[in-house]
């Protein structure tokens, strides 16, 4: 036998914040093997099935379940009556008991021995209905009959600051529409209810919220917290919450009223009923400029259509309104801002809520006024970008790195792709594809940009709060945080911290549950800042634990030992001894919170500091248009964006190319349509994503490292902003290519047909 050579052996894996290793979960999941909710069993099984309403908006008159009772095999049929006497949290009830306010609504829900006899069941509950008319036009909602007891408005926000009689030398209008784009998980919706024997529920789902899951599912139940466990089970990934309450609450009730675990997966019909989408949104706006481009006002009105209950809409107006000028500097801002009830599905979290819907609007303004002006569109950019220090319109000062026209430079370093050459695969690299893109000659190219922002965080004075436990026994250490790793690499993550804090290379994350203490939910990047933050506090004590005694024996204090590669050194280099001999025989743990500095709401006027934190993120798009017959490829996107710190930069690439790719699908082809309130493309052949095919190179012009001095590692949210700015970057390359206005989200193909 040959002795090993250097190439055989294989290299160590990167290690400790600022590597990039691989992801642990990437492997069973490239093989397939990794175990999803939809995978989960149980002895005793039985399955779950759901009636929704084929209505819009309706009065329930009768439900009779006395033939779904009878059918063989069928163990529990649910109505409203069953959750009667325990209150409902937020504005939205489990099952529908008098109206119907949305398409899909659930109405009933069967327990049975097998998945078609659940359904089969499901559609034998007879209900009579007393159809209404259905609310779909938001601006109509104003005037409607209330469509709740709560009324149709769920937020107005006046914005005022500035003279109001100010006027600039030339003046833009615009009206701007962004439709319903759907977060279409690929992975099944699916979940697992085990009855206990002290009376309680454990629930196995994919949530990205098992603590709220579980609370809110006790509150409905008429439980106790404690006696219901939420446990998190393969989440596939996700860009906003995982499942409707109603989900987790009629798991646990049929498990409950049964006394045997239960089991639902939704179908994709159901999956497009059940989770909320991206908020549909009308926007009016003015802006005003000197003779130099400089902006002098901007006017807006926003309506954000919420669909059927109010869920996150409140927030997201907050995020609109905030963001309703760009990353740019403007003395007088005045906007009205609303969210409203309706009959169509309702709305709720979604990547940059709130601030992709406004992005959309300022940069198709800023393009119309640079061609106004008789400037580039960069240069108006640049003359009117936000700088750390500058205000809101709400009044709060950014105080965090604000690079804008940093990043406005970065993107133009790259140099643009080549046009495609003359050759017979070229019609590959035409709008269409081969066989659909008409005459190579009606092609043309437009290159645009645009800047976005984000907010990271709860906002408005929600309490944001992580905790963590790090335990280091003999060689290896382990992290127990609720902080559930939905696709943005948090387990990765607080492997990394501990990592480096500790210098012990096996790190193990424990499964999450809702037995731990709480993380929070995982949405706006906050696991990277709270949790990670947390788990840092926590590696921290250990670290002091360790090295306390240490410092003692040399007669120093801790903070002249460090540890690096796995070895703790003093200033002096007379020590030097391997963490593992240090940590041999012991067994070290500490639990911590972080908790960022508190926020406020916005007051009547909307003005507060109402965000822990912003990122920034700048794009170039580069598409090519059939103006004939408004087919559009999507050729390149340049990304330049503010990361505070690289923590895991192979990570935050991916992260970014995600986004993008998601941002593009909005841009060009995502929009879940509805007539009278119901979806009529609810399916993943109606509903289009873009594919490999669709998705265009994609190229990272920076990753612009300035740290936030109050984030954690200063390192900021990298996945919302890129998602925010691709839209209204590939419409401003459409503009440039065609010039048409484009003035909605997803471009059709009429938008880009222009006059040769």
């Amino acid at each position: 036998m040959t002795a090993p050579t250097e190439q055989d052996t294989p290299a160590p894996e990167p290690f400790g914040l600022g590597s990039s290793p691989l992801r642990t979960d990437a492997l069973p999941k490239a093989l397939g093997i990794y175990p999803y909710a939809a995978d989960l069993w149980a002895e005793g099984l039985l399955w779950g099935a759901v009636l929704r309403s084929p209505h819009a908006h309706a009065r329930i008159v009768s439900v009779d379940t006395s033939a779904a009772l009878a059918l063989p095999g069928v163990h529990a049929v649910v109505t409203a009556a069953d959750l009667a006497s325990c209150p409902v949290p937020g504005d939205r009830p489990v099952l529908a008991s008098e109206v119907v306010r949305h398409h899909g609504e659930p109405i009933a829900a069967v327990a049975a021995e097998t998945p078609d006899t659940a359904r089969l069941a499901a559609s034998l509950v007879a209900v009579e209905y007393e159809v209404l008319e259905a609310v779909t036009d938001p601006e109509a909602a104003f005037n409607a009959a209330p469509l709740h007891p709560d009324g149709n408005l769920f937020r107005h926000l006046p914005l005022r600051t500035g003279d109001p009689e100010a006027v600039g030398e030339f003046v833009v209008e615009g009206l701007y529409q962004v439709g319903r784009q759907d977060p279409a998980p690929i992975g099944a919706e699916a979940g697992l209810a085990v009855p206990r024997p002290d009376g309680g529920v454990e629930l196995h789902l994919s949530t990205t919220d098992p603590h709220g899951d579980r609370d809110r599912t006790a509150a409905c139940l008429g439980l106790d917290p404690d006696r219901v466990r939420t446990v998190v089970t393969g989440v596939p990934g996700a860009a906003t919450d995982r499942e409707a309450l109603s989900f987790q609450v009629l798991l646990a009730l049929l498990a409950l009223r049964t006394g045997r675990p239960v089991k639902m997966t939704l179908t994709r019909e159901e999956s497009f009923h059940t989770h909320t989408s991206r908020h549909p949104a009308l926007l009016r706006y003015r802006h005003h400029a000197d003779a130099e481009g400089k902006l002098v006002k901007v006017e807006a009105q926003i309506l954000l259509d919420g669909g059927a209950y109010a869920d996150v809409s409140a927030e997201t107006l907050a995020a609109a309104t905030a963001f309703s000028v760009g990353p740019y500097t403007c003395p007088n801002v005045f906007v009205d801002a609303w969210a409203v009830r309706t009959n169509n599905p309702p709305a709720g979290r979604m990547r940059g809520e709130g601030a992709l819907q406004t992005c959309f609007a300022h940069e198709s303004q800023l393009d119309q006024l640079a061609k106004q002006v008789g400037i580039d569109p960069l240069e108006i950019r640049r003359r009117n970008a936000m700088a750390t220090g500058d205000p809101l319109p709400t009044g709060q000062a950014v105080t965090c790195p604000a690079p804008v026209e940093a990043l406005l430079d970065a993107v133009t370093e790259l140099p643009l792709p080549a046009l495609p050459v003359d050759d017979p695969e070229a019609d590959w690299l035409l709008p269409g594809g081969p066989g659909g893109a008409g005459d190579p000659a009606a092609v043309r190219r437009g290159i645009g940009y645009a800047v976005g922002m984000v907010h990271m965080l709860g906002a408005e004075g929600e309490d944001e709060v992580s905790t963590a436990t790090v335990r280091v026994s003999g060689d290896h250490a382990t992290v127990i945080c609720a902080a559930v790793d939905a696709g943005q690499g948090f387990a990765t993550l607080a492997r990394q911290i501990v990592q480096t804090t500790l210098g012990v290379s096996e790190v193990y994350v424990a499964p999450v549950d809702s037995d731990q203490p709480a993380a929070g939910p995982s949405a706006r990047g906050r696991h990277t800042w709270v949790s990670g933050g947390a788990v840092e506090k926590a590696a921290l004590m250990v670290r002091h634990q360790l090295l306390q005694p240490i410092a003692a024996n040399f007669g120093m204090s801790v903070e002249l030992l460090s540890i690096a590669d796995g070895k703790i050194t003093s200033y002096d280099g007379v020590l030097g001894m391997p963490v593992a001999e240090a940590l041999e025989g012991k067994e070290l743990w500490a639990t911590a919170q972080c908790r960022p500095h508190p926020t406020e709401p916005l007051d009547e006027n909307a003005q507060g500091d109402a965000f822990v934190s912003i990122a920034f993120c700048a794009m170039r798009a580069v598409v090519d248009v059939d103006i004939e017959l408004g087919a559009v490829r999507v050729v390149d996107v340049t990304v330049a964006q503010d990361v505070g710190r690289a923590l895991n930069p192979r990570q935050i690439e991916d992260r970014i190319e995600g986004a993008v790719a998601q941002g593009v699908g909005l841009a060009l082809m995502e929009n879940l349509r509805t007539e009278g309130g119901r979806p009529v493309n609810a399916s993943l052949t109606g509903y289009r994503l873009p594919t490999a095919l669709d998705t265009p190179d994609i190229r990272i012009a920076a990753l612009l490292e300035e740290r936030d001095v109050v984030a954690t590692f200063g390192a900021k949210a990298v996945s919302a902003v890129p998602a925010v700015v691709a839209p209204a970057a590939v419409a401003a390359a459409v503009r440039a290519a065609t010039g048409m206005p484009v003035g909605r989200l997803p471009i059709l193909p009429e938008d880009a047909i222009a006059a040769v």
